[in-house]
């Protein structure tokens, strides 16, 4: 998949084949979800680690027990350790994210809002 309209023009890998790449890198696979503009996730917990990639949109996390929000755009990361509370509002534009889930204690006990995170190398 390419982003025939990406800066730089066609054949610039899309955000989404720079994420999956990746994450398949860290050895992590993932599925595809979207929502339309507006929708909300009400608050939550899991029982796993989870990785989310923003590739299209936006969305707003709300992590409460943190008091603090994070934005992702296309590109950005936020890993969630299980059991973090959180919620999110979709943005005006709907959101596409790619997700993998990890055994609890995968990641490291905090969260962690990686902007630009499919761009980078690190």
């Amino acid at each position: 998949m390419t982003d025939a309209g990406a800066p730089g023009g066609a054949g610039i890998p899309s955000v989404a084949d720079r994420a999956v790449g990746r994450l398949v890198a860290e050895g992590l696979a993932s599925s595809e979800w979207g929502n339309g503009p507006g929708d909300r996730y009400l608050a939550h917990r899991h029982d796993y680690d989870k990785v989310l990639v923003c590739v299209e949109g936006g969305i707003e996390f709300w992590l409460r027990e943190l008091s603090r929000a994070a934005r992702l755009e296309p590109g950005d990361r936020l890993d969630l350790p299980s059991n973090t509370l959180h919620e999110a509002v979709v943005g005006r534009d709907g959101v596409r994210c790619l997700e993998a889930h990890l055994p609890p204690g995968t990641l490291p006990h905090r969260v962690l809002h990686r902007p630009g995170w499919a761009f980078t190398t690190d």
